[in-house]
């Protein structure tokens, strides 16, 4: 299988496209060590989000590094940030700027082709089935696209990023009722004193802009979080029971305001 899925029953669906840290043995073979590192990955989301299954919500998670494939990222592979560094599609480099593949051994287009049709397609065909299920079910859902990534990235932002990072495209992927029931929960859960903000230096991938098509009933907001408030940012990438316990708090309150706020 290449993704893991649990349907649940409430219109809540939450896609984790990065955690996957699988590689094909085809591809893996033209890598580099620093892809075998795979440290750009969204480590320890399921587990973080493992309330998840309590609530009723429905699950897609990816298998896939992606170092394969960016499933975060559209088949035509535009730049969601014109003017702005980013990776791509298939990335060829990792976020310090390391390759990711031995040198003549990088994909090319008949490759990525052939990884859009083999990795690509599965997960998003998947992600518009129970979108579909779920608003034949409620009316309306909700899709929460959730990410993580260390809290300082040069090639990307200056400094460090707030804890909480929120993109909604800018106001488009879902009702600003949503937006502002998802954030006053933040800053309400018992414990919480982490920095938000709201369409910053993310706005929401490609899921999240797709999808979100509120006039039809699917509201999308992505949440990139900060590493370091549930992991250790340095290999081994260890969980931090004491800093996830703590953030959970949160992250549980904004799930229910989500869920909450599709069925009123």
């Amino acid at each position: 299988m290449d993704y893991q899925f649990k349907a649940g029953g409430i219109p809540l669906l939450v896609s984790m496209p990065h955690v996957g840290t699988d590689m094909p043995d085809d591809v893996l073979a033209a890598m580099t060590p620093a892809a075998v590192e795979k440290q750009d990955t969204d480590w320890h989301l399921v587990r973080l989000y493992d309330f998840l299954d309590g609530m009723g919500a429905s699950v897609l998670s990816a298998r896939w590094s992606r170092y394969v494939i960016d499933l975060n990222r559209p088949p035509e592979n535009t730049n969601l940030y014109p003017g702005q560094d980013t990776t791509g599609l298939c990335p060829l480099d990792t976020f310090h700027r390391e390759p990711l593949y031995l040198p003549g051994r990088t994909p090319d287009e008949t490759e990525v082709k052939r990884r859009l049709q083999a990795y690509w397609q599965p997960y998003h065909e998947q992600l518009r089935a129970e979108l579909d299920r779920l608003l034949a079910l409620h009316g309306r859902v909700v899709l929460w696209d959730a990410h993580s990534i260390a809290s300082v990235v040069p090639r990307f932002f200056e400094g460090k990023l707030p804890d909480l990072n929120f993109g909604t495209a800018d106001g488009k992927s879902c009702a600003p009722g949503l937006g502002e029931a998802i954030i006053k929960s933040a800053q309400g859960a018992q414990g919480s004193a982490y920095t938000i903000a709201v369409n910053g230096r993310f706005k929401g991938g490609h899921i999240t802009r797709f999808y979100g098509q509120p006039a039809n009933g699917v509201h999308a907001i992505q949440l990139e979080m900060c590493q370091s408030t549930y992991m250790d940012e340095d290999a081994p990438y260890g969980y931090r029971e004491d800093l996830a316990a703590q953030v959970q708090q949160p992250l549980r309150a904004m799930l229910q305001a989500a869920a909450d706020w599709a069925l009123a």
